[in-house]
């Protein structure tokens, strides 16, 4: 079997076409408490109402600070972590209502990358052994042999040796044991591949090669990605498309280039100023915008806007009262604002908030001291 071979998936819809689509996705986690008898006393709102579509062939980032909802919205996508709400479409079919062999089917085109390439390896398992189990839960291969021709082509295509094959995770750098990782996905030969924080637990020289390697693969194979990351410069040199989210929604969602050229949502421009231009008079003269306080609570969120509690550019009566929807701002720009026009055009100010102001409006007292 050649390189060419490996995992390489059956287009379904032709190239470009829709392959996942998501309509209105909640997931909730019950609060319990109780010391005999445990109750519900609320939910933790991880994922409140996301739309997004994923076309074939391309990578759709996904980024956010930590507790946004993204690692829970891509173990939603791949049924790892139940629905409360909503709709969740693979190549045109509904994955609400798969059990049994229909689910399992889909999950073997469906794959995912974790975040730390060590704590997602069985350290009891060589790396045959760890390759190996995908396939014959999924019935891949009808002998050994075949499988271990698999395994190999598997390892050439993500750079590893074959004498890789004996050793176990704790004997391969950060870097190799994360190629372990890709490779236990690709050799299931899935169409989607969700890569959740895949470069973030490297060095960053690694990260390139990893991030190459990613881009290789999909080039050769026609894979198609979610990445999820909280580093702006790795998700805009990978992604063709990219979705903000914010305390479990998408706050703003645009081609990479169109993004980066004009952020619109205040969340998604205060990220962008965070990051350091290498040009030093550049870097002096931009904009700068410091968000205060933590993010809201997702078992509590703010009334109306998410973002109003710290936004600068907050208005009146209007933006903790009214939940912006997801709307098309600019062609294939979509934002989640209901002042985004008078913001880009400069016709509302940006304010100063302090500590206090965040704490009062979130409903907590300042802190003391």
């Amino acid at each position: 079997m050649s390189q060419q071979q490996v995992a390489v998936p059956t287009p379904r819809q032709g190239e470009g076409g829709v392959l996942m689509e998501v309509e209105g996705l909640k997931v909730h986690f019950p609060i319990y408490r109780g010391i005999i008898f445990d109750r519900v006393v609320g939910h933790v709102r991880a994922v409140d109402g996301v739309d997004l579509t994923v076309r074939r062939g391309e990578t759709y980032g996904l980024v956010g600070e930590s507790g946004c909802g993204k690692s829970t919205l891509g173990r939603a996508l791949l049924r790892l972590n139940p629905v409360t709400e909503g709709s969740v479409r693979f190549d045109g079919v509904e994955l609400a209502g798969l059990k049994g062999e229909p689910l399992r089917a889909m999950r073997k085109r469906m794959q995912m990358i974790f975040q730390d390439p060590m704590a997602s390896l069985d350290p009891r398992q060589n790396v045959e052994s760890i390759l190996t189990e995908g396939l014959i839960a999924h019935g891949i291969g009808r002998t050994r042999a075949e499988r271990r021709e698999k395994i190999i082509d598997t390892l050439d295509a993500v750079g590893l040796p074959r004498w890789s094959l004996s050793r176990y995770p704790h004997e391969f750098s950060g870097g190799q044991r994360q190629r372990i990782g890709i490779a236990r996905a690709l050799v299931l030969g899935p169409d989607l591949i969700i890569a959740d924080e895949p470069v973030s637990a490297l060095d960053v020289s690694i990260q390139a090669q990893v991030i190459n390697l990613l881009e290789q693969l999909q080039d050769s194979l026609g894979l198609t990605y979610i990445v999820i990351a909280h580093d702006l410069a790795v998700v805009r040199h990978i992604s063709d498309t990219i979705g903000v989210m914010y305390l479990g929604t998408l706050v703003e969602e645009a081609p990479s280039d169109s993004l980066y050229a004009e952020p619109l949502h205040p969340y998604t421009r205060s990220l962008m100023s965070a990051v350091p231009v290498p040009d030093p008079v550049v870097e002096d003269s931009r904009e700068q915008i410091l968000l205060v306080g933590d993010l809201p609570s997702p078992s509590n969120p703010p009334p109306g806007c998410r973002f109003h509690t710290r936004c600068p550019w907050k208005q009146p009566t209007r933006c903790d009262t009214e939940r912006p929807p997801l709307v098309e701002a600019r062609p294939g720009h979509k934002v989640a604002c209901h002042w985004v026009e008078e913001i880009a055009r400069g016709q509302i100010d940006r304010k100063v908030i302090s500590p206090t102001t965040v704490q009062q409006d979130n409903g907590t007292a300042p802190a003391a001291g």
